[in-house]
């Protein structure tokens, strides 16, 4: 197949979007097809149309580089475009897409994941990976995506909702400590565990810098797990440690010593098979398509699901590709089997 890898754009996730996109672009090359990686944001230099397919190749690139920790703002992301353009989209980018047998979505953030680069494509009619436009849309906003829980009976943290234009924080109808974060964000980007209520209002303000809604849930002191789902198949789960903190962006992508990932996890086959029950009813009822992940909190009062995640990581360090390999499943296949999984869909009519 001819393949686009879109990686980077312009949330604040620009950096692990472009190290998982390189990492799945040589995989895929790997496994015999043609890949053009592309930048969302910063699109390419084309002197004309006969160039697009000299940019499909099966040749390998050099790996990632490190992913720094640096909060990327907008004024940093958008000066790296130097063209005097605006929007999301660079230069050629559909252009290139529409070369494409299919796209594989190697965004990660806001604008990657929140449905409307998927809205895009689908006008064009070009073919993509993962999730459709809405539930993108809803499995992004956590507020949404934890009321669609809630009304289906699966268990999530309490929460209230903050806006940046009331003014003012709502009371906290829980105890401390509580977690403060972007509604719709995305690696513990601008979280915050909030211990004391003098400090509530300095995290939701800095999180108001990522999004005009925050959520402040109920922390719940547990155990935490991630359980990834391809093609309908639940991957066994892992355990996250975090020996210093706890699993913040730094812990996520960078190597360390202080996290340990365990899978499968340390905990007996029932309480397994009911978390991958539990990871794909959510699938099912945000109207997740192809892949995914569901994180988990569990304590001494039951389980508890985080977020859904509709494009997960794919760096050496995320998830995804660790619990896959514990069934045998190479990062390589996995890449493949989800751009095989989704063509099938769209195959059979079944894409929503």
């Amino acid at each position: 197949m001819k393949i686009v890898v879109l990686a980077g754009g312009r949330s604040t996730e620009r950096n692990v979007s472009l190290s998982s996109g390189l990492n799945v672009a040589n995989a895929l090359r790997q496994k015999g097809h043609q890949v053009a990686f592309v930048d969302l944001f910063l699109g390419q230099e084309l002197a004309s149309d006969a160039d697009i397919d000299a940019l499909f190749t099966t040749a390998q690139t050099g790996p990632s580089a490190p992913i720094s920790d640096e909060v990327l703002t907008d004024e940093k992301i958008n000066s790296l475009r130097t063209d005097g353009t605006i929007g999301l989209f660079g230069k050629n980018v559909l252009k290139i897409c529409q070369h494409a047998d299919i796209v594989y979505m190697g965004l990660h953030g806001e604008d990657g994941e929140n449905g409307k680069v998927q809205a895009v494509l689908d006008l064009f009619d070009i073919r993509y990976t993962g999730s459709g436009t809405l539930a993108s849309g809803v499995a992004m906003n956590k507020k949404v995506s934890k009321e669609i829980m809630l009304q289906n009976h699966i268990s999530t943290a309490p929460f209230v909702t903050a806006y940046r234009d009331e003014n003012e924080i709502p009371s906290v109808p829980f105890d401390y400590p509580v977690v403060v974060k972007p509604s719709s964000g995305g690696s513990s980007v601008g979280t915050h565990i909030v211990r004391d209520p003098a400090d509530l209002e300095d995290a939701v303000l800095d999180a108001f810098r990522f999004d005009y809604e925050v959520l402040i849930e109920k922390y719940i002191k547990g155990r935490e797990f991630s359980l990834g789902i391809v093609n309908e198949r639940p991957m066994p789960g892992i355990e996250i440690v975090v020996h210093d903190g706890w699993y913040d962006f730094k812990h996520k992508f960078q190597a360390n010593n202080t996290t340990e990932f365990i899978t499968p996890p340390a905990i007996d086959d029932a309480l397994h098979d009911e978390m991958k029950k539990v990871a794909l009813k959510t699938f099912h009822v945000l109207g997740m398509q192809n892949y995914g992940r569901i994180d988990f909190l569990l304590d001494d009062t039951g389980m508890y699901v985080i977020e859904a995640n509709t494009l997960p990581g794919m760096t050496p360090l995320s998830l995804l590709p660790q619990e896959a390999a514990v069934v045998n499943i190479s990062y390589a296949d996995l890449c493949d089997q989800i751009v095989l999984g989704k063509w099938k869909l769209y195959e059979q009519n079944e894409v929503h």
